[in-house]
């Protein structure tokens, strides 16, 4: 498991049926991301399904 899972960028896509990061990456980043090197990721944001339910109310 790794933290791209518990980000708030980490999209689904059911045609491809797989995750994909909808941040733009640059050509480095992409390379760590796909060796599954992600704990540094300075664009991780914690998915929060609590503060979405918050803002919907």
């Amino acid at each position: 498991m790794n933290a791209c899972e518990f980000c708030a960028h980490n999209q689904y896509d059911e045609e491809a049926d797989c995750d994909y990061c909808d941040v733009a990456l640059d050509e480095d980043e992409m390379e760590r991301c796909l060796g599954g090197n992600t704990g540094a990721c300075p664009y991780f944001k914690l998915y929060d399904e609590y503060k979405m339910v918050e803002k919907q109310n």
